[in-house]
């Protein structure tokens, strides 16, 4: 069967919208190849910085004859409905349709349809402009003469050739004829832009890649990848260096070259003493560059994973990815590695230079140099006394700041310069004080939760579990409410906070958390907030939890974070998140379906996750009516926001294995302590797992359905069960037995003991079985029915003290 090249050749298209535009072009072509009538095998798309490509394979070369009937109205209809039904055939006059007869309907007409077959070459001449003409590019140009005609075409760079062949193996393919503002379509194409300018003819996809190969263009960007990363490492590797590797920069350099050639260049080791993570970003983001790092001997730690001397890189794809360090929020010192960063850097040029890349190398070593100094004269400024001091002193007295210190200058510039935080919502100067009334009153419950008792040593490092933490049962995969294996925070190692001394070093991270705002790093690298105010807080003397509180109280980032553990940093992230959240609520600016432009889903979902996986008890209820006292608030926004936190609840649940019917039977409107409602869970699932719950949970749905048939006719219930209104053992036996067991699950649960509770209730299975086999509910007497179905309410009360049993599957 026939093949499909197609290529749109331009200048270069910006890497980041590579991949999303290839993928696109397939999907447009594709579609419009099946609605107008073709098949294919397969297609795959391609992209280089200069050119989209597109193989089909397996294309039919002709789409089918097509009949169809158009049945039309009855003859005697009115000549209105006629001509409606002409212009729908495409019917010239009533005289070209056909009238079919119906013994029930009588005549009508109808009009036989027959369109033929096309040329696969038509259909794609006539789809293809329209797919460049309309391509959704996120943002394109006009350029030339034509530019200035309405209507004149529009690409991401300007465009300037294109190749469409269509044919089978067997035959000599012929080319897909169209124009498209005077570019029109055929063989041509071009090589590397430097190494082979000349034009290059094709036929196919298979002699089209090998001869792009020839003129230095390594079509497949996959490829172009592991060409990268293989030669990086090997590179890195001859030099005594690992590279740091970097998914996303990886992506991004791929996109700008066509034929990658790996390079090394280096800087001054005076640039050493700035931060690893400001050199990395530095580097990544004015020049996009790999660093890499001396590796540790056997004694400082690990040693670093090298290629086999003497042997071949492994390929890309048979390596374990490297996530990268940099996806949004930097990582913390530890995440960096044990290793120091060397002055070394890999750098990708696009062509092989006569002098081996030495020029390019040393030309990108220029501007990293001079852009590290203004890196190294960033650090330092921030280090240094803020100008403006004398204006500062309202603000530092408002904080209780220390103006020696320039961390705490800059909380206090932040302050005075009533930096917006959002318009409705204030500067970020009076959110700071929101967050630290808000964590000096989380404190106690955190501390409680988390700490030792008052004068013990706590000496548990970040992201280990505390020796109390249960295993939840929930699933097998993964154990919800358990830490995750997680990179210890810069306060690991140190001696933990005592209870005592929580409260002040959560007030005095609550104010310096947004310091770093006003820093010149941050002012220059927006990702590197938290880290930053880390960093600047230890050089300052800050207690070690004080400055992680700076950089975790962001945390967790997503679903794969890792949540803060150290107290004073758990107490400021949850404040911090509890005021946007609050904030937002109070403003009616909540998630609309797939819009959160405020991120409070991630937020409400890292406050979860902090609360469950830390083992802490926590009223939502009155934390939010604290955190909403700041605003203009009332009980129906505490009631929705809690709702959002149980939606949010149940997705983290579902995704750690939990039945979602288990999870609707235990929550509740005015649930509002998330890890009671995780025990729950778990208990419950226990319980059900057992042959005693699934027996019960038969006879309580039973019982439960009988009396909301009864509810349903408005049949009397009695109010209490009387006992001298019984008349078979199996009645005062299962009354005897509901007085115990809501007597001993309420007892139970008021200790918060769920799997005590639910054994409590496994007693209830037998009399609940013998009554359904020996006393019929619906007597005659109306007062031992009414008697009756209250005994079947006091078991639906008994099984409601823990969960509401008829929202449970099986």
């Amino acid at each position: 069967m026939p093949d499909l090249l197609l290529e749109l050749r331009s200048e270069e298209i910006p890497a980041r919208m590579q991949r999303k535009a290839a993928g696109d072009l397939r999907k447009m072509l594709t579609d419009g190849l099946i609605e107008a009538g073709l098949t294919y095998e397969a297609a795959r798309e391609y992209w280089t910085p200069r050119r989209l490509a597109l193989d089909v394979r397996g294309l039919t070369a002709r789409s089918k004859d097509i009949r169809e009937e158009i049945k039309g109205p009855s003859t005697t209809a009115p000549d209105q409905a006629v001509q409606g039904f002409l212009r729908k055939a495409g019917l010239s006059s009533i005289a070209e349709a056909h009238v079919h007869s119906d013994p029930k309907k009588g005549d009508f007409y109808v009009a036989h349809i027959s369109k033929p077959g096309r040329a696969a070459e038509e259909i794609i001449a006539e789809l293809v402009p329209g797919i460049i003409k309309n391509f959704p590019w996120p943002k394109s140009m006009r350029w030339g003469a034509a530019s200035a005609k309405p209507g004149s075409l529009r690409w991401v760079r300007p465009l300037q050739s294109i190749v469409c062949t269509f044919g089978p193996e067997t035959e000599e393919p012929v080319v897909v004829d169209f124009e498209i503002d005077g570019i029109r379509s055929g063989n041509v194409t071009y090589g590397h832009r430097f190494h082979a300018p000349g034009t290059i003819t094709v036929r196919r996809f298979d002699d089209y890649v090998a001869k792009l190969e020839t003129a230095k263009v390594v079509l497949d960007a996959d490829r172009r990848k592991e060409i990268i990363l293989a030669d990086a490492r090997n590179v890195a590797f001859a030099n005594g260096l690992d590279l740091v590797e970097d998914e996303g920069l990886l992506e991004e350099v791929s996109g700008l070259v066509e034929w990658p050639v790996v390079l090394m260049g280096e800087f001054e080791q005076d640039f050493l003493t700035i931060p690893a993570e400001v050199i990395r970003l530095t580097i990544r983001a004015n020049q996009k560059c790999f660093v890499t790092s001396r590796p540790t001997s056997p004694l400082e730690g690990e040693m670093s994973a090298k290629p086999t001397e003497g042997g071949p890189v492994p390929p890309f794809s048979q390596r374990e990815a490297l996530p990268s360090a940099l996806p949004g929020i930097s990582p913390s010192g530890g995440e960096i590695g044990q290793s120091p960063l060397s002055d070394r850097f890999i750098l990708v040029a696009n062509i092989e230079a006569k002098d081996g890349g030495k020029e390019i190398a040393y030309g990108n070593g220029k501007v990293v140099r001079a852009r590290l100094s203004d890196a190294l004269y960033f650090w330092k400024t921030d280090q240094g006394d803020l100008p403006d001091l004398g204006t500062l002193q309202e603000s530092a007295a408002k904080f209780e700041l220390d103006l020696k210190k320039p961390l705490d200058q800059r909380m206090a510039r932040l302050d005075h310069l009533n930096v917006t935080f959002h318009a409705k919502l204030g500067t970020q100067g009076q959110r700071v004080a929101r967050i630290k009334r808000l964590a000096e009153e989380l404190a106690p419950t955190v501390a409680k939760s988390i700490s030792p008792l008052e004068g013990e040593m706590a000496g548990r490092p970040e992201g280990v579990a505390s020796a109390g933490a249960t295993h939840s049962g929930i699933s097998k995969r993964e154990e919800v409410g358990t830490p995750r294996e997680t990179t210890p925070s810069v306060a690991s190692g140190d001696i933990s906070p005592s209870r005592g001394e929580i409260t002040a070093l959560v007030a005095r991270a609550a104010v310096l958390a947004k310091a770093d705002l006003q820093t010149e790093v941050v002012g220059e690298f927006p990702e590197l907030q938290g880290a930053m105010g880390c960093k600047y807080a230890l050089l300052q003397g800050e207690h070690p939890s004080v400055a992680a509180a700076a950089e975790e109280h962001y945390k967790p980032q997503g679903p794969s974070d890792r949540v803060p553990t150290d107290p004073v940093s758990v107490a400021v992230a949850l404040a911090d998140k509890l005021d946007t959240l609050t904030g937002f609520w109070a403003i009616d600016e909540k998630p609309t379906g797939s819009k959160d432009p405020f991120a409070l889903r991630r937020a409400a979902l890292g406050v979860v996750r902090i609360l469950i996986e830390n083992r802490i008890r926590l009223g939502l209820t009155s934390v939010f009516a604290n955190a909403f006292a700041s605003f203009a608030s009332d009980a129906a926004q505490i009631s929705d926001l809690l709702g959002f936190f149980h939606d949010r609840l149940k997705v983290y649940l579902r995704e750690s294995g939990a039945r979602y019917d288990l999870i609707d039977a235990v929550i509740t409107p005015q649930s509002d302590d998330l890890l009671q409602i995780v025990r729950r869970v778990e208990a419950l699932g226990k319980f059900l797992d057992t042959e005693d719950g699934k027996n019960l949970l038969a006879g309580t749905k039973r019982a439960a359905n009988i009396l909301a048939a009864e509810e349903k006719k408005k049949t009397r219930v009695a109010e209490i069960v009387e006992p001298a209104l019984f008349r078979e053992d199996a009645e005062k036996k299962l009354s005897a037995a509901v007085n115990q067991a809501e007597k001993e699950a309420g007892q139970a649960i008021q200790n918060e003991d769920f799997s005590a509770a639910m054994l409590t209730l496994s007693v209830l299975r037998e009399p609940v079985d013998s009554f359904f086999e020996g006393v019929l509910v619906n007597d005659e007497d109306q007062a031992v029915r009414a008697n009756r179905l209250a005994l079947l309410a006091r078991i639906r009360a008994a099984t409601d003290q823990v969960a509401d049993f008829s929202k449970i599957v099986g």
